[in-house]
């Protein structure tokens, strides 16, 4: 009997596992007396009192289904209306609906906190069961992190899933939900809008060496980051077919990396613990021994760009010092050879014809962008004949890679001195650290 309610008010929820320590919250359901006003009451003395938690002044819209209360943390409890997901942080006091994921407006009847996972389950009415990933950043918005201007909210151990890929027919009767991200989630808390200055997460590795820079919000309360766990994928050159093969980066090992956030001159850190699959069979020697041969197929890819850019760096100054001459001219005509002889040695790396396979035109672009794939695509331990075609590559890639550097070191002087007597500037082969300048984001 509970001041307020009808004599007949039933009692729809009570979160049974905390009755021993004589706590329990409990939500009514008046709809059928055509009240939709949520009530909800705690107790915490095996029932003999009752304290209001949600009522006719409660933020809450629509009567109530059901209320949880975490099994870790006692003040944040969940409960479900007519109209949606609501979650307290301090015990009931102040309410907030949830709108993560477009979670929609629509009754909820039943919640679980799953007690291996830490995540909670959602039963709704005709929108079948919704999944909220990793409460535990819940969990850790005390009093004290509300208080600060950002923090990293601690979760669950990072696994890297089995990659698997499949399917099958599906009718309109067919209903599934996504499966978990492949990527790290990292959670992190502004008390305000971030307006000035940048602001920037990025990963590193043991040794501080950056694995990237990730999304961010500028949004206050709760955001969630994801990191893909792999490094950029590998500049493959030009040409007239796409390297597949090559459209990842290598997946980073299983380890400790520390993230960090930078607001303007404000810097806050964390550590991210990624661990590996635990159905997966593969050793950890077999994993660094693959990943070792993805990074240098890797550098061997980001080798032949360099080259192949210096090669059209230099084909595209011949053709425009030549367009700046009457096309009879001798140096005009010595310009053109020059750039033929230079696209001879460039077809030894990458195929000039589309259609890739169907033509049979396929060279050291292809090759690697297929071997890079495959090795990459697998994180066990590489097969001997993948490691001796790494090194057969590399040594046909060094060999043409010279060819190109003693044709330059050979015409380009002559023809630059040439060019100079007619007022036409030098020719000057690309150099490394200016590549990669280019490559690198600003």
């Amino acid at each position: 009997n509970i001041k307020g309610l009808p004599k007949y008010a039933w009692v729809s929820s009570v979160d049974a596992g905390h009755l021993s320590e004589g706590t329990a919250c409990a939500s009514f359901d008046l709809h059928a007396f055509g009240d939709m006003t949520p009530y909800i009451y705690r107790t915490t003395d095996y029932g003999k009192t009752w304290a209001a938690l949600a009522g006719k002044d409660s933020p809450m819209r629509g009567f109530a289904h059901v209320v949880k209360e975490d099994l870790i943390n006692k003040d944040l409890l969940f409960a479900g209306t007519e109209f949606g997901l609501w979650i307290s942080l301090d015990g009931g006091a102040q309410w907030a609906q949830y709108k993560g994921g477009n979670f929609p407006d629509v009754a909820v009847h039943d919640l679980v906190v799953h007690p291996r996972d830490n995540d909670l389950v959602v039963a709704t009415h005709g929108r079948g069961i919704w999944i909220v990933d990793d409460i535990s950043p819940l969990r850790a918005l005390t009093p004290a992190a509300l208080a600060s201007e950002a923090m990293f909210i601690p979760g669950r151990p990072t696994v890297q899933p089995i990659g698997a890929w499949g399917g099958w027919a599906e009718g309109d009767a067919m209903f599934s939900g996504p499966n978990p991200p492949d990527d790290a989630v990292i959670t992190y808390y502004q008390k305000k809008r971030h307006i000035f200055g940048d602001l920037k997460i990025e990963i590193f590795d043991s040794s501080g060496k950056s694995m990237g820079v990730v999304p961010s919000s500028k949004r206050r309360g709760l955001s969630r980051a994801t990191w893909s766990m792999r490094l950029k994928a590998p500049r493959v050159p030009t040409a007239a077919t796409a390297a597949f093969g090559a459209a990842t980066g290598p997946r980073v090992l299983p380890g400790t990396y520390t993230v960090k956030i930078t607001k303007d001159i404000s810097v806050y850190t964390a550590t991210l613990n990624v661990v590996p699959d635990p159905r997966s069979k593969h050793t950890a020697a077999g994993r660094k021994a693959q990943f070792d041969l993805a990074m240098k197929l890797h550098g061997l890819l980001g080798d032949m760009t360099f080259t192949v850019d210096r090669i059209n760096g230099v084909r595209s100054a011949l053709a425009d010092r030549a367009s700046k001459l009457p096309a009879d001219d001798a140096l005009a005509k010595r310009l053109g050879v020059a750039s033929d002889q230079a696209d001879v040695i460039r077809k030894k790396i990458v195929a000039t014809k589309e259609g890739g396979m169907i033509t049979g035109e396929e060279r050291l672009r292809e090759y690697m962008a297929d071997l890079y794939g495959s090795v990459n695509g697998y994180e066990g331990r590489p097969s001997q004949m993948q490691v001796d075609r790494t090194e057969a590559l590399g040594m046909e890639l060094s060999d043409v890679s010279g060819e190109f550097e003693a044709w330059a070191a050979k015409e380009l002087p002559d023809i630059s001195a040439e060019l100079a007597k007619k007022n036409l500037g030098t020719i000057t082969l690309l150099a490394r650290e200016e590549w990669e300048k280019a490559d690198t984001p600003k």
